[in-house]
């Protein structure tokens, strides 16, 4: 893995990212999900609707008791893995939608897995598990930390940039 622009650019390339008023609103809610530990369907089905429309309407299948159990689990868990494998036991959550679950709401940084974001650090094929996951969440990590921004900043250079250039 490897960024396809220097890493002195990442907050031009965040800058002209566009936010939208969901994402937005997540944001806004991200401490008060944090201190409930958990999501419940309605808001499920938002950040599903906003990272995978096409795939969102599967959500309706999950309780939102086993929604509530199943992410307050992710939430609390202590392993890496768990915390996402965890969240693909809802329908309708893969992996792009559990990534996005962790950045938005866990209290640790995590990258969003998007193709997109993929490209940008030249993974043009790919195959989601548990280790790639690994691999990706701790390379984004150090890139954040070695240029002191947040993960968010960092999700949407990498977004922007492909955006713009592939």
């Amino acid at each position: 893995m490897k960024l396809r622009f220097p890493e002195s650019e990442i907050q031009q390339w965040a800058e002209r990212y566009k936010s939208g008023t969901t994402e937005a609103g997540f944001i806004e809610i991200r401490s008060k999900v944090q201190e409930q530990g958990y999501l419940d369907k309605k808001l499920l089905k938002r950040v599903a609707h906003w990272k995978s429309p096409r795939r969102a309407g599967l959500i309706e299948r999950n309780d939102d008791d086993y929604v509530k159990e199943i992410t307050s689990w992710s939430f609390g868990a202590t392993s890496e893995r768990a915390r996402i494998r965890v969240l693909r036991l809802l329908d309708g959550v893969g992996w792009p939608t559990a990534s996005a679950i962790l950045h938005l709401f866990h209290r640790d940084p995590y990258p969003i897995l998007d193709f997109r974001a993929l490209w940008s650090i030249r993974l043009e094929t790919y195959r989601y598990s548990s280790s790639f996951w690994s691999d990706y969440t701790y390379f984004c990590r150090d890139i954040a930390s070695r240029n002191q921004i947040d993960m968010r900043t960092l999700d949407k250079a990498l977004w922007q940039y492909s955006k713009e250039n592939q």
